[in-house]
């Protein structure tokens, strides 16, 4: 028997989030500039009076009852659906699909064969009875029901004249229903209300000429599609909605999980606390060597951006993602891994330039086939040995040079220069590699630019120099993640503030920011951390 209960899960791809995503975000999402929270205001961090949907709860800490922990987790999950509905363009629901041998899977299977075979059984009998038939003709009349708007009234009197249960149990009491001619009626009713894409399936149905137990189960088996298509049908409806309303909606459920969960924001503090003393030791030693005096304290939009280029490099072993972020776990997951190849394949590179530049200088096709060929081979390079997946893109880009050399009449590369451009490709795998070390530090000054840039999410900024054999993928990665923090401001901004008011200014009177530094008295509360 057909299951109603089963729930669709849903699908997202940070990859398959187009430009289109990123420039919807960024609309909504002016510009990096955190007017609201993030201006460097005294005020804004002295200031104990704030509203509580705009503040995190201080509550102490409870014990949390059943009741609690599921209403939290409800609105988790609706906080979590609804973000994604919002950032993310091609997001849309499956039926579910469970693994081939799950119990779950075997389960369903032998219930519904159980059902369909009952069904045949009463079918085919000499005086045949419709029990079940009757109630899966229920089912698909309120199924068709429930795809209509509500203002279709002649069509909703006609399904439930033509599907009239009590008059289709009367003409079974008699054995004088038409089972088949009320099939036939319900598929050309599906035929109005499906989507063109299934056209195909309801042209199927009609030519089907099996019995009546296979019929039913196509009629299911298609009435499930035309459910997932109002499905995603209705989320696309209520997209430009969800955006207008989606920072209000999201913070007010954040809101709510934090008065029912007073440690919710922990993770949040550590990261915030932790990004406080990395952007301090920066301050301080940059304080050093311009013979500065005083004890520097970083702005709060120096320690936000700090905060967020550390997502970039985030290594979940050693600890959980903030929660503030965690609706988009997956797309930082996504852009991690797109970064970590960027900077392998701009390594690689800047070593073949550095070892046998002669030899590729003036070919940008075969710089760009070299590009192509090592971001192929490194592709998924968490997943496997990289250092063996770089000597064989050494191969490789080495077997290319020499083909593009023989066609211009020049010798091949010497055998041991081949040698040593493997090693310094291989080598790369190596934490305090020169060229490696190189790359990811420009690449971080690159991300701190777009953060600090005021339209960077409309006209990224030019790459360092060095990196310009990634800058098309470098400045699209950097567009998403200008959009992605762009969007997270705006939602956690007040609890931020909340944060850094505490961090910062604790026990002491805010100093006045000086050029994104904040000069702060001997006493400072990091000075004890």
């Amino acid at each position: 028997m057909p299951l109603n209960d089963e729930r669709p899960t849903s699908t997202s791809t940070v990859a398959s989030e187009d430009k289109n995503s990123d420039t919807e975000s960024s609309e909504r999402c002016d510009s990096l500039t955190w007017s609201s929270d993030v201006d460097c205001s005294r005020q804004s961090f002295t200031s104990d009076s704030s509203s509580k949907h705009n503040s995190p709860s201080c509550s102490p800490p409870k014990t949390l009852t059943l009741d609690e922990v599921m209403a939290s987790a409800r609105d988790l999950s609706n906080l979590s659906l609804a973000h994604e509905i919002v950032v993310n363009r091609n997001f849309h629901l499956e039926p579910p699909d469970l693994p081939q041998n799950s119990l779950e899977k075997r389960v369903k299977e032998m219930v519904r064969k159980a059902f369909w075979d009952c069904l045949e059984t009463e079918l085919n009998d000499d005086l045949p009875e419709y029990d079940y038939a009757i109630k899966l003709l229920e089912e698909i009349r309120d199924t068709l029901l429930s795809f209509l708007n509500p203002g279709a009234n002649r069509l909703r009197t006609q399904i439930m004249e033509v599907l009239d249960m009590d008059l289709i149990r009367q003409q079974a009491d008699n054995n004088a229903v038409d089972i088949q001619g009320l099939l036939s009626y319900i598929i050309n009713t599906m035929g109005k209300f499906c989507a063109p894409v299934r056209d195909d399936e309801i042209k199927k149905l009609k030519e089907n000429s099996g019995d009546l137990v296979t019929l039913f189960k196509e009629i299911f088996r298609v009435l499930d599609l035309m459910k997932m298509d109002m499905v995603n049908f209705t989320i696309q409806s209520l997209r430009p909605e969800l955006q207008r309303q989606s920072v209000e909606y999201e913070r007010a459920k954040f809101q709510s999980i934090l008065e029912r969960t007073p440690s919710a924001l922990d993770h949040t503090t550590e990261w915030i606390q932790s990004s406080i003393e990395e952007a301090t030791r920066v301050m301080r030693d940059k304080s050093s060597d311009s013979g500065q005096s005083g004890k520097p304290l970083p702005g709060p939009t120096l320690v936000l951006n700090t905060a967020y280029i550390r997502l970039l490099t985030w290594d979940e072993s050693k600890g959980p993602l903030p929660e503030t972020v965690m609706t988009d776990e997956v797309r930082l997951q996504e852009m991690q891994r797109s970064l970590q190849l960027y900077q392998a394949v701009a390594s690689v590179l800047l070593i073949v330039y550095s070892s046998i530049g002669g030899a590729v200088s003036g070919l940008p096709a075969l710089v760009e086939r070299l590009k192509k060929m090592t971001a192929v081979l490194l592709e998924g390079m968490h997943n496997f040995n990289l250092t063996e997946a770089l000597g064989n893109v050494s191969a490789q880009i080495c077997c290319e040079v020499n083909k593009s050399l023989a066609e211009r009449n020049f010798p091949a590369l010497p055998a041991e220069l081949q040698e040593t451009l493997k090693g310094q490709i291989c080598d790369i795998t190596q934490e305090n590699n020169p060229i490696r070390t190189l790359v990811e530090g420009r690449v971080q000054q690159y991300f701190r630019v777009v953060l600090a840039s005021t339209n960077s999410h409309r006209t990224p900024p030019p790459v360092p120099p060095g990196l310009g054999l990634i800058q098309p993928e470098l400045m699209g990665l950097g567009v998403s993640f200008v959009n992605l923090v762009n969007f997270n401001k705006k939602v956690y901004g007040p609890f931020y503030v909340s944060i850094l008011k505490n961090l910062l200014f604790i026990d002491m009177q805010a100093p006045t920011p000086q050029n994104g530094i904040i000069q702060g008295p001997p006493s400072s509360p990091l000075e004890s951390k």
